[in-house]
């Protein structure tokens, strides 16, 4: 195995054993890694580590001129931290922050949902930037109930240590008492028992699930926080809010084929109207694809 392979395999390794990342991003922040040793001829964590800012503006600069936007560069530019802060922690640095470089601007646009890959991202990399790994759990599984579930962070943040754990069904009371019966995917179960696990506050069975740092309620700043500092780090636009998340979900289950009715009752919706809106979202996502995918869109 050469010098390279052996530091991909730990990489690997750190990012989906220890750090329990998706696999979308296991796999995007080792090619990125890939690229970097190979772009600059890399083979020791020592390299790695002692990489200046100069060295990688000239890498990114390298990866731009290969035609990738913005927001590509910004998530090349956040793998690309992470396995530098890695590869100091390898060789018994005391400081393992990477060196300070500011990402590209990404152009403000309308609001669109974000896509199924940038959402597991945003899961990923709110537990990433956490400075405590039972905060970046949580973290992670409040983002996950927002876009695997549906709910507004108000009705994440309503769960109790009774809830847990969680069965395939999840009966919760939203806006103006509405209850409702909302499907729980297996990647949220298992996020919200690994946090409840990590967690150091002793709960009873009738308190909060979901804590801050010194112990109190997690409020939904924390959560705002927490997805804006990520979807700056992903480059993804500040339209990538908690609430989009919730928009996601309805609008990537719209355009699966779910029905309008099914999806006003997993929302909590009290009016039809108030689904109604997510038709105008997808369509506006088809056009989009439409002008970036047909021939005489793109001129051929």
């Amino acid at each position: 195995m050469s010098c390279q392979a052996e530091l991909l395999a730990a990489w690997h390794e750190h990012l989906a054993v220890s750090r329990r990342r998706s696999p979308h991003t296991v796999r995007a922040y080792r090619t990125a890694a890939q690229r970097l040793l190979q772009g600059l001829q890399l083979s020791h964590w020592r390299d790695v580590a002692e990489l200046t800012s100069a060295r990688l503006r000239h890498h990114l600069a390298q990866r731009r001129a290969e035609g990738i936007g913005n927001a590509s560069a910004a998530r090349e530019l956040s793998a690309i931290k992470a396995f530098v802060s890695f590869a100091k922690a390898q060789v018994g640095d005391s400081d393992t922050a990477p060196p300070r470089m500011r990402g590209p601007r990404i152009k403000k646009g309308l609001p669109r949902p974000v896509t199924p890959d940038d959402a597991a991202g945003l899961a990923d990399e709110v537990a990433s930037l956490a400075r405590e790994d039972w905060i970046g759990a949580r973290d992670r599984a409040v983002v996950l109930l927002m876009y695997g579930a549906g709910l507004r962070i108000a009705e994440a943040l309503s769960l109790t240590a009774g809830d847990v754990p969680l069965g395939p069904v999840l009966r919760i009371t939203g806006k103006g008492g509405k209850e409702r019966a909302v499907p729980i995917l297996p990647v949220v179960r298992e996020a919200v028992a690994a946090y409840h696990k990590a967690n150091p506050w002793p709960l009873e069975a009738s308190d909060l699930l979901f804590r801050g740092a010194k112990g109190g309620a997690l409020s939904q700043g924390m959560v705002q926080k927490a997805v804006a500092q990520a979807r700056r780090v992903m480059g993804l636009p500040s339209t990538a809010t908690p609430h989009a998340l919730r928009h996601s979900f309805a609008t990537h289950l719209l355009g699966a084929g779910a029905d309008l009715r099914s999806i006003q009752e997993l929302l909590g919706h009290a009016s039809l109207g108030s689904t109604q809106i997510y038709t105008k979202v997808d369509a506006a996502s088809l056009l989009d694809a439409y002008r970036s995918t047909h021939p005489r869109e793109r001129g051929d």
